[in-house]
């Protein structure tokens, strides 16, 4: 029986998923069905624990604080209801299970990154591309309006 259970597991494996560690912020793409209709909904937040490594059905433990509320979601990683998870960056971790994230908010929870993503380093580049680029300068003509120009001349 115990057999049966593992082989049904191994064969539920999808290899969609990313590599996965303790201290990875991710966003998990989770379907909900409400009634009649199924929608995707997004769960961005940090894995403080990865249960089951070696065995057939891995979990992951995600928190994020909502408005001041810490919420967790322990998901199983090949979950069918899963539609994808991304991972947007990897945290500077010296522990397996982040349990103590529990207690801290705010400024405290701040980990210090190790990693970006190809999808947030490509964002960063673009934001960093628009403060950088020179602005249009007019011509003095143009910026000061002509009645205002011909009183400053009169001054002078």
């Amino acid at each position: 029986m115990n057999q049966k259970i593992i082989d049904f597991n191994k064969s539920q494996v999808r290899t969609d998923i990313p590599e996965i560690r303790t201290g990875d912020v991710i966003c998990v793409y989770k379907k909900i069905k409400e009634g009649e209709k199924e929608r995707v909904q997004m769960f961005k937040g940090l894995v403080i624990a990865i249960k089951g490594r070696q065995s057939s059905s891995p979990t992951i433990t995600v928190r994020k604080d909502s408005q001041g509320i810490g919420v967790e979601m322990v998901l199983p990683i090949y979950l069918p209801s899963i539609e994808k998870i991304e991972v947007l960056r990897h945290s500077k971790i010296r522990q397996a299970k982040l349990y103590y994230m529990r207690e801290r908010a705010g400024r405290s929870a701040k980990m210090k990154i190790k990693d970006f993503s190809e999808k947030e380093k490509a964002a960063m580049k673009e934001k960093n591309k628009k403060a950088t680029a020179p602005k249009e300068v007019k011509p003095i003509e143009e910026a000061i309006p002509k009645d205002k120009a011909k009183k400053i001349e009169e001054k002078n």
